[in-house]
């Protein structure tokens, strides 16, 4: 049997391998990549591109805090909003503001207290986006907006939609009338948000999240209620949607009394 020298043997590609570390970084990028085109399609298929492109630019720039946002965006905000202040008599930053979201007529009403404690409307946003119906939130994945009277509980600066403040929803109202009604799971994480699509939340667009953002945070979310109402009961008798629990009429005549504390726009 013939043997075989060195210059004999077959060239292997062993020893031509990339170093380990570098074929597992090349192997993890590549991984990356995949992940992030299947997001890019599915997201493009369900009209959120916007949300991968907030997470994709968070998880690459890293995560911020509020005070880096206020700086970010707090200048161009006050240049925004220093009109609608000087016009409704409210110094800036208020001391305090109250949001009042109108499910029918899809706005977002701004009102902040001027030097008398009197609450004066600042600015009214368009809602671009916002799903279910008129009636309260009962459960978790019944897509409504909350209806009732609330806070705001916190501020994310890294929301997937741009920036959010977090409703304290369910209140003690939502969780002492579920108990009565024998409903578990109420669902939560309802925010106001930016983007222009919504299942439960409120969406704002971009700029004016900044604006609800920078405000809440100069104010302080402990100064801010947020009144939620199937549509302006200061203009119109609304009356309690077929098959809506019994204690329905109960929370739209509370917000019925809070709102007619405050001047139509």
């Amino acid at each position: 049997m013939k043997s075989h020298t060195s210059r004999d043997q077959p060239i292997s590609f062993i020893n031509k391998k990339k170093p380990a570390k570098a074929r597992s970084l090349r192997a993890l990028a590549f991984r990356a990549l995949c992940v992030a085109i299947c997001c890019i399609l599915l997201a493009w298929q369900r009209g959120h591109l916007a949300v991968v492109k907030n997470v994709v630019f968070n998880r690459m720039t890293g995560r911020y805090t509020v005070k880096e946002r206020v700086k970010q965006y707090g200048e161009d905000v006050r240049k925004r909003m220093l009109p609608y202040f000087e016009k409704a008599g409210v110094p800036w930053p208020a001391s305090k503001l109250t949001l009042v979201g109108l499910k029918e007529e899809r706005q977002l009403e701004v009102w902040g207290a001027d030097a008398s404690g009197a609450l004066k409307l600042i600015r009214v946003y368009p809602i671009l986006g916002a799903s279910g119906k008129s009636g309260p939130k009962l459960m978790e994945g019944d897509k409504q907006v909350p209806e009732g009277i609330y806070g705001i509980e916190s501020l994310n600066p890294n929301s997937a939609y741009h920036l959010s403040l977090r409703v304290s929803y369910p209140n003690a109202f939502d969780r002492e009338r579920a108990r009565e009604d024998g409903r578990e799971r109420l669902g939560g994480d309802i925010m106001i948000h930016g983007g222009w699509s919504s299942i439960g939340c409120l969406a704002m667009g971009d700029e004016a999240a900044e604006d609800l953002f920078v405000m809440a945070a100069l104010t302080g979310t402990a100064n801010i209620e947020v009144y939620l109402a199937p549509c302006d009961l200061r203009a119109k008798e609304f009356h309690p949607p077929a098959n809506s629990p019994r204690w329905t009429g109960q929370l739209y005549q509370a917000l019925e009394q809070k709102l007619k504390t405050m001047s139509p726009p």
